[in-house]
Protein backbone atom coordinates (compact mmCIF):
# COMPACT_ATOMS: atom_id res chain seq x y z
CA UNK A 1 0.00 0.00 0.00
CA UNK A 2 3.00 2.33 0.22
CA UNK A 3 3.67 2.61 -3.54
CA UNK A 4 2.35 6.18 -3.75
CA UNK A 5 3.64 7.44 -0.38
CA UNK A 6 6.31 9.41 -2.28
CA UNK A 7 3.55 11.61 -3.72
CA UNK A 8 2.10 12.84 -0.40
CA UNK A 9 2.62 16.54 0.20
CA UNK A 10 2.93 19.60 -2.02
CA UNK A 11 4.68 19.85 -5.39
CA UNK A 12 5.63 22.26 -8.13
CA UNK A 13 4.89 20.58 -11.47
CA UNK A 14 6.45 21.41 -14.84
CA UNK A 15 4.18 20.14 -17.63
CA UNK A 16 4.88 19.41 -21.30
CA UNK A 17 1.91 18.52 -23.49
CA UNK A 18 1.65 17.60 -27.13
CA UNK A 19 -0.66 20.08 -28.89
CA UNK A 20 -2.24 17.63 -31.32
CA UNK A 21 -2.66 13.87 -30.84
CA UNK A 22 -2.13 11.22 -33.51
CA UNK A 23 -1.07 13.68 -36.21
CA UNK A 24 2.68 13.05 -36.27
CA UNK A 25 3.17 16.45 -34.65
CA UNK A 26 6.17 17.28 -32.46
CA UNK A 27 4.66 20.59 -31.29
CA UNK A 28 4.78 20.64 -27.49
CA UNK A 29 3.81 23.43 -25.09
CA UNK A 30 4.84 23.90 -21.48
CA UNK A 31 3.17 25.26 -18.36
CA UNK A 32 3.57 25.28 -14.60
CA UNK A 33 1.22 23.86 -11.98
CA UNK A 34 1.00 23.11 -8.29
CA UNK A 35 -0.13 19.80 -6.83
CA UNK A 36 -0.84 18.16 -3.48
CA UNK A 37 -1.56 14.55 -2.54
CA UNK A 38 -2.79 12.71 0.55
CA UNK A 39 -3.80 9.16 1.55
CA UNK A 40 -7.38 7.89 1.72
CA UNK A 41 -8.88 4.98 3.65
CA UNK A 42 -5.73 4.35 5.68
CA UNK A 43 -3.54 4.20 2.58
CA UNK A 44 -5.65 1.80 0.51
CA UNK A 45 -6.26 4.82 -1.68
CA UNK A 46 -4.99 8.32 -2.29
CA UNK A 47 -5.99 11.52 -4.00
CA UNK A 48 -4.09 14.36 -5.63
CA UNK A 49 -5.21 17.64 -7.10
CA UNK A 50 -3.32 19.78 -9.59
CA UNK A 51 -4.02 23.46 -10.26
CA UNK A 52 -3.00 24.81 -13.66
CA UNK A 53 -3.92 28.53 -13.53
CA UNK A 54 -2.29 29.51 -16.84
CA UNK A 55 -4.27 26.77 -18.61
CA UNK A 56 -7.56 27.52 -16.87
CA UNK A 57 -8.20 24.09 -15.41
CA UNK A 58 -7.57 21.86 -12.44
CA UNK A 59 -7.43 18.09 -12.35
CA UNK A 60 -7.53 15.31 -9.81
CA UNK A 61 -6.50 11.67 -9.64
CA UNK A 62 -7.91 9.14 -7.25
CA UNK A 63 -6.21 5.78 -6.81
CA UNK A 64 -7.19 2.58 -5.04
CA UNK A 65 -5.17 -0.59 -4.54
CA UNK A 66 -7.02 -3.89 -4.91
CA UNK A 67 -6.02 -5.69 -1.73
CA UNK A 68 -6.38 -9.14 -3.35
CA UNK A 69 -4.20 -8.47 -6.44
CA UNK A 70 -2.02 -5.54 -5.36
CA UNK A 71 -2.99 -3.68 -8.54
CA UNK A 72 -3.73 0.03 -8.48
CA UNK A 73 -6.63 1.58 -10.40
CA UNK A 74 -6.07 5.25 -11.24
CA UNK A 75 -8.96 7.53 -12.23
CA UNK A 76 -8.58 11.10 -13.60
CA UNK A 77 -11.07 13.97 -13.75
CA UNK A 78 -10.63 17.62 -14.66
CA UNK A 79 -12.56 20.84 -14.40
CA UNK A 80 -12.80 21.18 -18.20
CA UNK A 81 -15.02 18.12 -18.60
CA UNK A 82 -16.24 17.24 -15.09
CA UNK A 83 -15.91 13.65 -16.33
CA UNK A 84 -14.28 10.73 -14.51
CA UNK A 85 -12.14 9.06 -17.15
CA UNK A 86 -11.80 5.25 -17.36
CA UNK A 87 -9.10 3.86 -15.08
CA UNK A 88 -5.62 2.71 -15.90
CA UNK A 89 -4.55 -0.34 -13.89
CA UNK A 90 -1.11 -1.62 -12.94
CA UNK A 91 1.66 -2.01 -10.39
CA UNK A 92 5.12 -0.82 -9.43
CA UNK A 93 8.14 -3.01 -10.14
CA UNK A 94 11.78 -2.05 -9.66
CA UNK A 95 10.86 1.52 -8.71
CA UNK A 96 8.65 2.23 -11.74
CA UNK A 97 4.88 2.15 -12.03
CA UNK A 98 3.16 1.11 -15.27
CA UNK A 99 -0.60 1.45 -15.68
CA UNK A 100 -2.70 0.59 -18.74
CA UNK A 101 -6.31 1.13 -19.72
CA UNK A 102 -8.81 1.66 -22.50
CA UNK A 103 -10.29 5.01 -23.47
CA UNK A 104 -11.48 6.86 -26.57
CA UNK A 105 -10.18 9.80 -28.57
CA UNK A 106 -12.61 11.58 -30.89
CA UNK A 107 -14.90 8.57 -30.66
CA UNK A 108 -12.22 6.03 -31.56
CA UNK A 109 -10.85 3.42 -29.12
CA UNK A 110 -7.33 3.98 -27.78
CA UNK A 111 -5.03 2.43 -25.18
CA UNK A 112 -3.60 4.63 -22.43
CA UNK A 113 -0.34 4.07 -20.55
CA UNK A 114 0.84 6.03 -17.48
CA UNK A 115 4.39 5.69 -16.17
CA UNK A 116 5.73 6.88 -12.81
CA UNK A 117 9.56 6.93 -12.78
CA UNK A 118 12.67 8.70 -11.48
CA UNK A 119 11.12 8.74 -8.00
CA UNK A 120 13.10 10.32 -5.15
CA UNK A 121 12.05 12.07 -1.95
CA UNK A 122 12.31 15.41 -3.78
CA UNK A 123 11.23 14.64 -7.36
CA UNK A 124 9.29 12.32 -9.63
CA UNK A 125 8.32 11.98 -13.28
CA UNK A 126 4.96 11.04 -14.77
CA UNK A 127 4.33 10.36 -18.45
CA UNK A 128 1.20 9.59 -20.41
CA UNK A 129 1.16 7.98 -23.84
CA UNK A 130 -1.62 6.76 -26.08
CA UNK A 131 -1.87 4.05 -28.71
CA UNK A 132 -4.40 4.09 -31.54
CA UNK A 133 -3.37 0.63 -32.79
CA UNK A 134 -4.01 -1.57 -29.77
CA UNK A 135 -0.58 -1.05 -28.20
CA UNK A 136 1.58 -1.72 -31.27
CA UNK A 137 2.95 1.84 -31.19
CA UNK A 138 2.75 4.55 -28.54
CA UNK A 139 2.72 8.35 -28.75
CA UNK A 140 3.88 10.21 -25.62
CA UNK A 141 1.65 13.26 -25.14
CA UNK A 142 2.03 14.58 -21.59
CA UNK A 143 5.02 14.68 -19.24
CA UNK A 144 5.03 16.07 -15.70
CA UNK A 145 8.22 16.73 -13.74
CA UNK A 146 7.44 16.99 -10.00
CA UNK A 147 9.66 18.94 -7.59
CA UNK A 148 8.88 18.94 -3.87
CA UNK A 149 7.81 22.34 -2.49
Amino acid sequence: MSDFDFLYGEWAVHNRRLRELFSGSDDWYEFEATSWAQPLLGGVGNVDEMDCPSEGFSGASIRFQDQATGEWSIYWADSKTGRLFPPVVGTFQNGEGHFYGDDTHQGEPIRAHFTWSDITSESARWQQEFSADGGETWEPNWVMEFTRK
